[in-house]
């Protein structure tokens, strides 16, 4: 377990070994969050490294990654736990079978620890061995407000509780953090818990570094053309802008076809990388992708 670092600038190198490129505000914000004990709070679009950003310090510090994924219709039994009602039902037919059974023995057996199925609240509510574990909650837009309700006190005194064992806090705070990639807005009263950050898609010098971190095998010329080009991508009218993931996968799949400078036909073989939606893809063929690499290269003659 590594200790938590002493400055921003100990945070920026320490992600900087994880292969993650940081901006300044980003790394405060992220130093203070570990210092203060503070959950923190990720908003931004989707592939600009949000997740990234817990995964990179989970193993930097040397703590497990707890993940709790959030979707439609989370509630807080799913979140926390549940009971494994099949090894339970084996327990009560092998009582039903035994002579001599004490039965309020066999309750107090079925509901302990034997039987408890830990989720991701709770498992980064208990002991650790590596010390305090990182807790992702990402994209917790996607569920609803009484998740939101129940989160916030779960956050607010670092415990859970099962009716049937009772309150379980947790010996150690969980490193927290909070993704969103606001398709709606989060409750006002969960956010002022966390520090704040909006991730935003990165300028061409931060995303030329974080593609040499990422891709280190492209040269450099084709990185300029692979980065400039999704930035002037990212002006256009489209149902999903590429994120930073969208560039780096981009640029893998371009290492993987031997590619050596950007051309119309390459960038149509290859929109699926960048691009997730169909009619994304059919606005950008043809001579829409054409004059979108001869806009990006004319920028790069005035970078």
């Amino acid at each position: 377990m590594t200790q938590l670092p002493e400055s921003i600038d100990g945070v920026e190198r320490m992600l900087a070994d994880q292969n993650y490129v940081v901006g300044r505000a980003l790394a405060t914000v992220t130093y203070l969050a570990l210092t203060l004990g503070r959950p923190l709070f990720l908003e931004g679009e989707a592939g600009v490294g949000k997740t990234e950003l817990a995964k990179a310090l989970a193993a930097a510090l040397g703590r497990r990654l707890i993940r709790l994924q959030c979707y439609e219709g989370l509630d807080a039994s799913s979140a926390v736990y549940e009971w494994n009602f099949p090894a339970q039902m084996v327990a009560i037919r092998t009582a039903e079978v035994t002579e001599g059974t004490d039965r309020e023995a066999l309750t107090d057996e079925l509901f302990s620890d034997r039987f408890l199925i830990r989720r991701p609240l709770l498992e980064a509510m208990s002991p650790q061995a590596g010390g305090a574990p990182v807790l992702l909650i990402d994209e917790l837009d996607r569920t609803d407000e009484p998740f939101e309700a129940f989160l916030l006190e779960a956050l607010s005194d670092y415990q859970v509780t099962i009716p049937e064992l009772g309150t379980i806090n947790a010996p150690e705070p969980p490193i927290v953090i909070l993704t969103s990639n606001r398709t709606r807005e989060v409750h006002d009263a969960l956010k002022r818990r966390c520090l704040y950050h909006w991730v935003d898609y990165p300028n061409f010098d931060r995303e030329m570094e974080i593609l040499a971190a990422r891709a280190p095998e492209a040269s450099d010329a084709l990185s300029r053309e692979i980065v400039a080009f999704v930035q002037r991508l990212r002006t256009e009218d489209l149902f999903k802008k590429p994120g930073v993931a969208e560039t780096i996968d981009w640029a893998k799949c371009l290492l993987a076809l031997d590619t050596i400078t950007l051309s119309p036909e390459v960038i149509a073989d290859t929109l699926g990388a960048i691009l997730k939606y169909q009619d994304d893809i059919q606005r950008l063929a043809g001579s829409e992708a054409v004059k979108i690499l001869e806009d990006s290269r004319k920028a790069l003659e005035g970078v």
